[in-house]
C-alpha cells in the first residue's frame, strides 16, 4: 500500500479510481492567500490542491480521501497562530502545512508543537523554525545553505567583490539570510561595504539606496520578498546604481517582474525548483500544473505539492493518522521521491536539498545552474 501511495503523489496520468465512501483525512493549510504576500499563498495553494486532486484520483490514503482545509492569514502578523488554532481545535486536522514566510511559520509552530500536531512548512528557510520542537518539519533547504550558495555564486561565478546589504529588520528570514551571506562572502575574500535596514511594509528605499550608492558596491544583496525586490530595483536604477542585485527564494513570484520590470535585468536569486529540471517526476508535475492552471509552476507550488506528498507518505507508512505515530513517520522520512528532488529529513527535521540559481535575462526568468549541498 505505501509504495503505491508514494508513487501516486508524484506521478501523473495514472488512471482514475473511484474512492470508497469514507470519512476524509483532513490536512490544514494556512497561508497568505490575500494581502501583501498573496502571490506566495496563491502559488502554494495551487501546488497543494493539485497534490490532493492527484492523490484522491488514485485512491486516497488508507482507503480514505484527503481533504485540504484552507485558512487565509491575510499576510498579517498574528493571524497564522490563530489559523493554526482553528485548524487544530475546530477542524481536527491531522497535520498542518504552512507557511512560506519564516516569521509567520514561527507564529504557528508553537501552537502545533503544544498540540503535538505535525506542521510541515513548504518554504520557511530560517533554522529557527524547526528548533521550535519535534512536531515541526520542512521540505526546503535552510538559510545557512542558501546564504552560502548565493555568496559563493557572487564571488566565484560573478567575480563580485564589494557587497551592500539591504535587510528587512522585521523579518527573521531576512536578518538570518543576510548574516549567512555575509559570513561566506567575506570568508571568500569579499567585503561588506555598507548595511542598511528597512521594515517589511516600506515602499520608499531612496534614503537607504543613497547611502549604498556612496559606498560604491558592485552587488546589492536583498534578502527580502518580491515586492521589496521589485521596488528596490526600480529605485536603485533611478538613482544611478548599477550594482548587481542578488536575492534569495523570497524573490520567487510572478509579480517580481511585474513590479521591477527592466530594472531587474541582470539580477540573480536562489530558489528551490526550476521548470527546466529534466527529472521525469518534475516534468510530469510541470505538465499537470500547466494543464490545470494554464501556467508554469514556481518553486512554492512545487514545494507545497511535495509537502502534501510527504504527509501522505508518512500516513501510509504509519498506517494511522494518530499524531504521535505520524510525527515518528515524518521524522523517519528517507529518500522521498518528490518533484523538487529526493527528500531525506535529517536529525533537525530539515531537508537537505539542492538550490537552483535563476537569472533575469531579457525580461524573463532563466535557469542558470543547480547547486548541491
Amino acid at each position: 500500500m505505501s509504495n503505491v501511495l508514494r508513487v501516486a503523489c508524484v506521478l501523473m496520468g495514472l488512471g482514475f479510481l473511484r474512492l470508497p465512501a469514507a470519512e476524509s483525512i483532513k490536512v490544514g493549510f494556512f497561508m497568505s492567500i490575500t494581502g501583501r504576500d498573496a502571490s506566495f499563498g496563491e502559488a502554494s495553494l495551487r501546488g497543494a490542491r493539485l497534490a490532493v486532486e492527484t492523490l484522491n484520483a488514485n485512491g486516497g490514503v488508507l482507503g480514505r480521501p484527503l481533504e485540504l482545509i484552507v485558512e487565509d492569514n491575510r499576510s498579517q502578523a498574528g493571524e497564522s497562530a490563530t489559523a493554526a488554532k482553528k485548524l487544530i481545535t475546530r477542524d481536527r486536522v491531522v497535520a498542518l502545512i504552512g507557511e512560506c514566510s519564516s516569521g509567520r511559520t514561527l507564529e504557528a509552530a508553537p501552537v502545533a508543537q503544544a498540540a503535538g500536531v505535525p506542521l510541515i512548512t513548504p518554504a520557511s528557510t530560517s533554522p529557527k523554525v524547526t528548533q521550535v520542537g519535534d512536531a515541526i518539519f520542512r521540505v526546503c533547504f535552510i538559510d545557512p545553505f542558501q546564504g552560502d550558495v548565493l555568496a559563493a555564486f557572487a564571488r566565484r561565478r560573478l567575480g563580485l567583490k564589494r557587497a551592500a546589504l539591504l535587510v528587512d529588520s522585521s523579518s527573521p528570514y531576512s536578518v538570518g539570510l543576510a548574516e549567512y551571506f555575509s559570513r561566506t562572502f567575506t570568508a571568500l575574500g569579499g567585503e561588506i561595504v555598507v548595511a542598511q535596514k528597512y521594515t517589511g511594509a516600506d515602499t520608499d528605499f531612496r534614503a537607504q539606496l543613497t547611502a549604498i550608492r556612496a559606498a560604491q558596491p558592485d552587488a546589492i544583496f536583498l534578502p527580502g520578498y518580491y515586492v521589496a525586490a521589485g521596488l528596490v530595483a526600480q529605485q536603485a536604477r533611478q538613482l544611478g546604481l548599477t550594482a548587481t542585485l542578488l536575492g534569495g527564494d523570497g524573490f520567487e513570484a510572478p509579480q517580481l517582474l511585474e513590479i521591477g520590470g527592466a530594472a531587474l535585468e541582470g539580477a540573480y536569486y536562489a530558489t528551490h525548483f526550476a521548470v527546466e529540471n529534466t527529472d521525469a517526476a518534475s516534468q510530469r508535475f510541470v505538465d499537470a500544473f500547466r494543464a490545470r492552471h494554464g501556467a508554469l509552476p514556481n518553486g512554492l507550488s512545487a514545494l507545497s505539492y511535495d509537502a502534501v506528498g510527504l504527509v501522505v507518505d508518512a500516513i501510509a507508512r504509519a498506517g494511522t493518522t494518530e499524531k504521535g505515530a505520524l510525527r515518528q513517520a515524518l521524522a523517519a522520512t528517507k529518500d522521498f521521491p518528490g518533484v523538487t528532488g529526493r527528500t531525506t529529513l535529517n536529525a533537525q527535521r530539515d531537508a537537505d536539498k539542492d538550490a537552483a540559481i535563476i537569472a533575469v535575462k531579457g525580461g524573463r526568468l532563466a535557469f542558470v545552474e543547480t547547486v548541491r549541498p
